[in-house]
């Protein structure tokens, strides 16, 4: 009778520790009201600064910008349009406030899948929140994924990933492209979300190896139904890439989620990112992960929403991050100044 009662006492420890381990891993794919109210607390930016960064060349768009700090100055690549597709540039900064354009890195070539598009975006930026900012390398190398393709015109054509590369992060010369897309809406492993052309894109290292791969990128895609979606997709060397899941991570299968950025936030990962048209306008969302994989999306108030003369008709395409106490939100605003780059911030900043 001992030992019966013994081994049912084994079953019962054994079946309570299973089903304890069970529901912490179930609930990890979950983040709580209360700890998304936190990172709200944390990331909001009431106070509108206004434009920060105009193209010196005011008749032209800009876009998406992607901020990074290197030799102790900050550093801006934006996109700009000029009617015949986008092209990669540089600017650079002592206070995040100021800006200055530096020159192009990514330019128009000729009888080349990318000839007419190539809308750059740094790899590898440090997400910590309150972390360095820097940009580290791999095989000694900065790298860059942008948007290509050979159609003109806005965001015209099957637009493809490519993947660029310098050993010089602030110097203004052309970066190395590879020959071939990494990513494209032809892929035989392309899913139902992305078959029709494929945006703007994010990658991070994936440091605690939650996917299983070195690094992770983020990208919005539009496929059946004529919305965009942002999916994942992993690489171990940066050159190959595999699509990782069958569905996109943050989707409302209408309108547009997209522009994915990445902060760590202790033990959250927060994914900013912009929202248009399953609601009026553009504007800015998050969301939140502890595993970079599932994600609960933030059902409160905009981060960032139209409400000023430069931002009336959209604002969005997030980059966020935390330096000497401060939030800074830039995105791209559309209003009466054109297509420029605002700034939003959790304190209130004088002009100078």
């Amino acid at each position: 009778m001992k030992t019966l009662s013994r081994g049912f006492l084994l079953i019962v420890i054994f079946y309570s520790a299973f089903s304890c381990a069970e529901k912490k891993d179930s609930s990890t794919k979950v983040v709580s009201v209360e700890t998304m109210q936190k990172v709200y607390e944390e990331v909001k930016t009431p106070f509108k600064y206004g434009v920060v960064f105009q193209h010196p060349d005011t008749t032209k768009l800009i876009d998406s910008p992607t901020i990074f700090r290197e030799d102790d100055r900050w550093l801006m690549t934006y996109i700009v349009f000029d009617g015949q597709g986008y092209e990669t540039w540089l600017a650079e900064s002592n206070d995040l406030l100021q800006w200055e354009s530096k020159g192009k890195i990514l330019s128009f070539t000729k009888d080349t899948w990318d000839a007419n598009q190539k809308a750059g975006y740094v790899a590898l930026v440090d997400y910590d929140w309150g972390g360095d900012y820097g940009v580290e390398k791999h095989d000694n190398r900065y790298w860059m994924t942008y948007l290509g393709g050979n159609t003109t015109g806005y965001e015209a054509g099957v637009l493809k990933i490519g993947l660029a590369n310098t050993p010089d992060l602030t110097k203004v010369q052309p970066w190395s492209t590879n020959n071939r897309p990494i990513l494209s809406p032809d892929d035989a492993d392309t899913r139902w979300f992305e078959n029709k052309t494929i945006y703007k894109s994010l990658v991070i290292k994936d440091s605690l190896g939650h996917t299983g791969h070195d690094y992770v990128m983020y990208y919005n895609a539009k496929g059946a139904g004529d919305f965009e979606s942002i999916g994942m997709a992993v690489s171990n060397d940066m050159r190959s890439w595999k699509r990782f899941g069958k569905d996109p991570v943050i989707t409302r299968k209408k309108g547009i989620c997209g522009d994915a950025q990445i902060a760590k936030f202790n033990e959250v990962y927060i994914m900013f990112y912009f929202g248009a048209f399953w609601k009026p306008g553009a504007f800015e969302r998050f969301a939140c992960s502890y595993d970079l994989i599932n994600w609960t999306d933030w059902e409160g108030p905009d981060l960032i929403a139209p409400s000023e003369p430069y931002d009336q008709k959209y604002a969005h395409k997030p980059w966020v991050i935390k330096w000497n106490d401060v939030v800074y939100h830039f995105y791209n605003a559309v209003g009466d100044q054109g297509r420029v780059i605002a700034l939003a911030s959790s304190k209130e900043l004088r002009k100078h």
